[in-house]
């Protein structure tokens, strides 16, 4: 199986924590070059200290917002003048928890302005490099939610649909190419969202943080949270040579949850 990486350059968005982060970390050990993406700098530059650099491999980072357009699209026009991108992994934090109908049409037009536009934005600029180079990968990291909408969380899951249809859309339109475009779907993974949502669940429900834990864990026949490196491994696999032939599907890693209940 051929998962080297070495002499490709990776785009890593949202990669100053969590899932972003390892994913980043898991592309540079199998050789890539990679390019975070995040807004805060100082994250950034731990990130990128602990990059794999083994095999020669040159790493920089970005400091971006994927709601301000503008700015992020001068960024990447500058990054693709530089050298082309081999592999883009669309990755961005959550919107606010809460239910459908207390959100404002503003909480809707934030998520999609952070989620869909900007990695559309960012797709039509480097789209060009991966048809000239022959090689294409575009992840996008969303979530279980796609498949089974989640209790809670109203403005994500619509957002999340539309990055899932959105991408199937693309999948077809670059698979002539030889480009993919592929889905990877965390469940419940130990990052700092899901201890937004466990505490945010605990108050309103007037529970313990340990009982709102224990309730979640109940509901994954693997009885554990996913870490960030399982879902990172997923990423690696869809931007290696050996997934060339996946494409327009969607990698569910949730430890079984999803369509148990």
């Amino acid at each position: 199986m051929d998962l080297r990486l070495k002499g490709k350059n990776a785009l890593v968005c949202g990669s100053s924590s969590g899932i972003g982060e390892a994913s980043a970390i898991m592309l540079s050990r199998l050789g890539a070059n990679v390019i975070l993406l995040a807004r805060n700098a100082d994250a950034l530059s731990v990130t990128e200290q602990k990059l794999d650099r083994s095999k020669g491999q040159e790493h920089a980072f970005i400091i971006a917002d994927t709601s301000q357009h503008d700015d992020l699209n001068t960024k990447i026009v500058g990054l693709t003048a530089q050298k082309p991108i081999h592999i883009l992994v669309n990755n961005s934090g959550g919107p606010p928890a809460g239910p459908i109908l207390n959100a404002d049409v503003d909480a809707f037009r934030k998520a999609f302005d952070q989620h869909l536009l900007a990695y559309q934005l960012i797709v039509r600029q480097v789209v060009p490099g991966m048809k000239a180079e022959g090689y294409g990968r575009i992840i996008n990291v969303i979530s279980t939610s796609v498949k089974v909408p989640l209790h809670g969380l109203g403005v994500s899951n619509t957002v999340r649909a539309a990055v899932a249809n959105w991408s199937k859309t693309l999948a077809t339109e670059l698979g002539p190419f030889q480009i993919t475009v592929n889905n990877v779907l965390p469940g419940a993974t130990e990052t700092s969202r899901l201890t937004s949502i466990i505490s945010n669940k605990a108050t309103k429900q007037n529970k313990s943080e340990e009982e709102v834990r224990s309730a979640m864990l109940s509901e994954i026949p693997m009885q554990r949270f996913g870490t960030s490196e399982e879902v990172a491994s997923a990423v690696a696999f869809l931007a290696s040579p050996a997934a060339a032939y996946i494409t327009g599907t969607q990698i569910t890693v949730d430890g079984g949850r999803t369509g148990v209940l």
